[in-house]
């Protein structure tokens, strides 16, 4: 059986970068659970949590949004696939920012739009994860 190593174009996510890129998913997902929860339940305690877990996610959102421009800068521009990750981090930085205009509102005020554009960041957070994570990878076995 003959097995060759073939290297793929492209490099591979720095392993800090991997990290703040997978670490903003479970706070995006907290914050959407703590929605659900003051949502579900009218407890004022839930909507600080979910404020709090949202600062925690946009810091690793802005950080890996940061490693991706210098991923943007290294990876070869015919790709495509690098844009597109930019973007998709873009995208999910600008709604949470959002999202946290929106949690800074009366409790009252914010409630079916924080729920909403919790689902949407999730959304984005996970798509934009499954990219970053599986697009890029050197080497493998042929």
């Amino acid at each position: 059986m003959n097995s060759a190593v073939t290297r793929q174009s492209g490099t591979s996510l720095h392993p800090l970068h991997a990290f703040f890129l997978s670490g903003m998913v479970p706070l995006f997902i907290g914050v959407l659970l703590n929605d659900y929860a003051y949502w579900y339940s009218y407890e004022l305690q839930w909507k600080n949590f979910a404020s709090w877990m949202l600062i925690g996610a946009l810091v690793f959102n802005g950080l890996a949004w940061l490693g991706s421009i210098v991923f943007l800068v290294r990876t070869d521009k015919r790709m495509g696939k690098p844009i597109i990750y930019f973007l998709l981090l873009l995208a999910t930085f600008v709604i949470g920012i959002i999202n946290s205009f929106i949690h800074a509102k009366d409790v009252w005020a914010s409630m079916p739009t924080g729920l909403i554009l919790s689902v949407i960041t999730v959304i984005l957070a996970c798509i934009t994860t499954w990219i970053g994570l599986t697009s890029w990878r050197i080497g493998g076995a042929r």
